[in-house]
């Protein structure tokens, strides 16, 4: 059995960072975001990653899954105001725990390495395309 090539690996890692930027622009989509209840409360999301060793290659070549998508962050802030049309019979509403400055970081980042990911193959396209003028 043949080995992960570098497109490959990139493309897995792309396919990574494209779930943590959609679960990031979840987060920030939601942020803000009213509740009844607590329970009812969005809570931000995060995949969870695991490094993939490529046995072929005798686990020399590593790449990654993801394995999951969790819910994580903190407790819903709870609020006061009997006016709003989603409180509780007590007056209190619940505000989605996302931290908007945490997740602008994280989806920075996560463009970051997606976008190094696409420098990867199109230096190993280049590459090859030279490789094979060097016959000509």
């Amino acid at each position: 059995m043949a080995g992960l090539s570098i497109f490959d690996i990139s493309g897995r890692a792309m396919s990574a960072q494209l779930v943590r930027l959609n679960t990031t622009a979840s987060n920030l989509a939601n942020a803000g975001s009213v509740a009844r209840s607590e329970a009812e409360a969005y809570k931000a999301r995060k995949p969870i990653f695991e490094t993939y060793f490529d046995q072929a290659n005798g686990g020399a070549v590593a790449t990654v899954d993801v394995v999951d998508v969790v819910t994580a962050g903190g407790t819903p802030v709870k609020r006061y105001d009997p006016g709003h049309p989603m409180a509780d019979k007590d007056g209190y509403i619940y505000e989605a725990a996302v931290d908007q400055t945490q997740e602008m970081v994280e989806l920075l980042e996560a463009s970051r390495q997606y976008q190094n990911n696409v420098e990867v193959i199109q230096t190993a396209k280049s590459l090859m395309l030279n490789t094979l003028k060097l016959g000509q």
